[in-house]
């Protein structure tokens, strides 16, 4: 018997990393503070309750939600098996009837003779002295566990709420009607800033549409106080009809190359990842509902064929500055004996949190028998979602979920038609050859 790992918190990637601890032959003991406690969010007793959607997303190896499902069934994920399991009619997405889908997870883990479950809050973080802790409580991490986090790590290192600007794809960019450029060509490499410039009718008619976009109504455990620095671009845009051109969509130091004069705004867009496969709308927050940000953010030009990786939002979610925070196998810099898994530590959605999970149960799981596991090759998408919460050129961290930008880029010859093909192929491969690796290391 090898050395027990706790693990606080029986959402989708504790149980997950619990799975990845005791079917290793690592002793576990989760703590799950229900029913004892709730959180706003949840109602059941069971373990990997879902609190939102029943659907895992596209179950298409096209999307990358799809294909980062189907690694997880290659590596052995206890949630994914579940899922499948107790999947319900959902067109291409894989969606679950989240009763049995829970029910399903809880006995599972209750019947494995290596997991002790404990139905008790746990408020503090364990000693520096104790053993291996994995700290898996999600967005809605409670005040006490909270604190002693904000504590450990500073309050820069720990964030309550999201505002979050949509990403996109930079091949889905028609460059033909955007320029590169900084403001007064000054402070940043050529190439971090795209620039769609808009007339002032255009202006206008888009300002109009996010006043009268439909606007998503937060939880009321969500009641998120607003902040001037970070404002939703709606709620700029409610102030006046110039605000937005007097804010984000400010044009002052900019000359559009083609007309030589300055636009009347400007949307920019700012570089995610050094790659610049991703480029982020900046100051573009928002709490519109997901098809109206689609809609109306393609009246900007240049976004017409846009590829949202990711889109705006505005709510609660407590999780840390990972980049900064965790080494390459997840341990606290400050702390080694913590693990962080889930969204806590920036990664979005029931699969990303999975995935999460499952890759910081088998670091453990080493840790555990005294090696350090083999890192996923970011060519998979779960070595890609793993790198990217360790990625320090990042210049804001905020939680992503996975998408085909952060992977490693398919060779130049490949078309941008097979492009997705290629990379869900490699991919498989990959992480096939990744889980030969680690079960032959692992004894």
């Amino acid at each position: 018997m090898t050395n027990k790992v706790t693990i606080i918190g029986g959402g989708l990637a504790g149980c997950e990393a619990a799975w990845s601890l005791a079917t290793r032959g690592v002793q576990v003991e989760l703590f799950e503070m229900k029913p004892y406690k709730y959180s706003p969010a949840h109602i059941s007793e069971g373990l990997a309750e879902l609190v939102c959607s029943n659907s895992f997303r596209s179950a298409a190896l096209a999307s990358a939600a799809g294909l980062l499902k189907e690694e997880l069934r290659i590596l052995g994920s206890l949630i994914i098996e579940a899922a499948d399991s107790t999947a319900v009619p959902a067109g291409k997405a894989l969606a679950v009837d989240r009763n049995r889908f829970s029910e399903h997870i809880t006995a599972k883990l209750s019947d494995h003779p290596l997991v002790t479950i404990r139905r008790s809050e746990v408020e503090k973080l364990p000693a520096s002295t104790g053993g291996s802790c994995i700290v898996a409580t999600g967005p809605l991490t409670s005040s006490g566990l909270a604190n002693d986090i904000a504590e450990l790590f500073g309050l820069q290192g720990l964030s309550f709420y999201d505002a979050i600007a949509p990403v996109i794809s930079a091949d889905s960019l028609d460059m033909s009607q955007l320029f590169r450029a900084s403001r007064y060509d000054v402070g940043e490499e050529d190439g971090d800033y795209i620039n769609c410039p808009m007339d002032e009718e255009l202006y206008n008619r888009f300002v109009q549409a996010v006043i009268s976009a439909e606007k998503v109504n937060p939880h009321p455990f969500e009641d998120i106080p607003h902040f001037e620095g970070c404002l939703p671009v709606e709620i700029l845009a409610d102030r006046g009809i110039q605000t937005l051109a007097f804010g984000p969509m400010k044009p002052v130091g900019l000359v559009d190359p083609k007309t030589g004069k300055r636009p009347h705004a400007v949307v920019q867009l700012r570089a995610e990842n050094k790659e610049r496969t991703l480029y982020n709308m900046v100051g573009f927050q928002t709490k519109m509902t997901y098809p109206e940000q689609e809609r109306i953010f393609r009246m900007i030009p240049g976004l017409q064929n846009a590829v949202f990786e990711r889109l705006g939002s505005v709510h609660r979610n407590t999780y840390i500055n990972a980049p900064e925070i965790l080494d390459e196998y997840s341990r606290a810099k400050a702390q080694p004996n913590l693990m962080f898994a889930g969204q806590i530590t920036g990664v979005e959605g029931y699969v990303e949190s999975t995935a999460s999970g499952l890759i910081v149960g088998i670091y453990a799981a080493f840790s555990a028998k005294g090696k350090n596991a083999p890192i996923p090759p970011s060519t998979t998408a779960i070595g890609a979602m793993i790198k990217h919460t360790r990625d320090k050129s990042i210049k804001r961290y905020e939680p992503m979920n996975v998408n085909f930008g952060i992977m490693d880029p398919a060779p130049r010859h490949i078309s941008k038609k097979a492009k997705k093909e290629f990379l869900a192929q490699k991919a498989l491969e990959d992480v096939r050859a990744w889980k030969n690796l680690i079960e032959e290391e692992v004894v």
